[in-house]
């Protein structure tokens, strides 16, 4: 029997002088905060983001059409500028180039024209809503990139259009 005890009183006294050990090397400042329940400090949300960034529209918007051999702008386009407009007048940094395209109908100096004419009645109504005409620039393509190639009046239709890219100036914003 004390060979049996022998064995257990040493391992008894490992496991005290484990806990000795361990107890020693926590150090006083733990068992202040073991003995006191924890505060939480509450957790503060970051800030919200600044009003006039969280409420400006966004700058995603498709191409306006015209009909054939025509640059007035139609109803359904001219809200779509409204929306583009609304859009970049917050936006002091940005810049939108309108790009004017013709389908194929016509000569090539025609519909370089054409697609001018687009894409300045396109500037014209945006300078209109409040867009300052230096952000805005206008270029032709005529028929050279169309939306789609083939033939027929639906695709001619989505060809005669004017669209929109926009970017930001960061000279413009810093003021270099």
């Amino acid at each position: 029997m004390r060979t049996f005890l022998l064995p257990l009183t040493l391992l008894a006294m490992g496991a005290s002088a484990c806990a000795t050990k361990s107890a020693a090397t926590v150090s006083s400042d733990d068992m202040a905060s073991a003995n006191t329940p924890a505060r939480s400090e509450p957790v503060k949300p970051p800030p919200p983001a600044p009003k006039e960034v969280a409420e400006l529209p966004r700058l995603d918007f498709g191409p306006i059409y015209y009909e054939l051999d025509s640059a007035t702008l139609r109803p359904e386009s001219r809200a779509l500028l409204e929306r583009v407009a609304e859009a970049l007048r917050p936006r002091s940094e940005a810049l939108v180039a309108i790009s004017g395209h013709t389908c194929e109908l016509g000569t090539t100096e025609y519909n370089l024209a054409l697609g001018q004419r687009r894409a300045a009645a396109a500037k014209d109504y945006l300078v209109k809503l409040g867009v300052e005409r230096d952000r805005i620039s206008i270029m032709s393509y005529g028929e050279e990139r169309p939306a789609e190639s083939g033939s027929g009046e639906s695709v001619w239709s989505r060809n005669r259009r004017s669209e929109f890219s926009v970017s930001v100036a960061h000279a413009r914003a810093t003021g270099h």
